[in-house]
């Protein structure tokens, strides 16, 4: 399989203000058809063409830096650009996931702030996660490319905290930009879908 670059589910303008179209111009067209250029490059003679893109991510994970690393921000990137949605986010979740954060993860607001705080205090570049472990919801964080499949987990939500992601919007102000994502752009019916495809 060769990696492709997803059109966006919306227009560039339809998260805005809390993404602006420049933002998701300079992310989608650039940086993500880089990480799909480069992966099909590296995916060459890696002895892993003709596996999914979670197998690629998995199996070259600490074994082939540079193809995971534009893998595995492939597989980010496709997933991440339908955590979003015009008019998404707050407390309006799918009543099977709003059960699953209050027994998992002692509710919506504690979520909040935990995905918050990852977010944040992810040191440099990485994502912030909601994840499903042996049958749990964990908040996570991971460096660079990394996500939760490579830690035996499975991603339901990811918010990219790389600079490129909010620095046009934001500047420097990571936490501002968490808040905008939570309160304002989540799809909290794809997240459902993956919950269910996962449980």
């Amino acid at each position: 399989m060769s990696f492709e670059l997803p059109e966006l589910p919306y227009a560039y303008d339809a998260l805005a203000p809390y993404m602006s179209a420049e933002t998701l111009e300079y992310h989608h067209d650039k940086h993500h058809q880089a990480y799909v250029t480069n992966g099909n490059n590296l995916l060459k003679d890696s002895g892993l063409e003709g596996k999914t893109l979670e197998e690629v991510v998995k199996e070259s994970f600490g074994k082939n830096a540079g193809l995971f690393n534009n893998a595995a921000q492939h597989y980010n990137h496709v997933h991440f650009w339908k955590w979003m949605k015009k008019d998404g986010g707050g407390t309006k979740l799918p009543g099977a996931l709003a059960s699953k954060i209050d027994s998992d993860l002692g509710g919506y607001d504690k979520f909040r702030a935990d995905f918050l705080n990852a977010g944040a205090t992810q040191f440099g570049s990485g994502w912030a996660w909601l994840a499903l472990k042996d049958g749990k919801l964990e908040v996570m964080k991971t460096p660079n490319g990394e996500n939760p499949l490579v830690h035996g987990a499975t991603p339901l939500l990811g918010c990219d905290v790389w600079e490129h992601s909010y620095y046009i919007d934001y500047r420097n102000a990571r936490p501002k930009y968490l808040e905008a994502f939570v309160d304002n752009m989540i799809n909290w019916d794809y997240v459902l879908e993956l919950y269910e495809a996962a449980s």
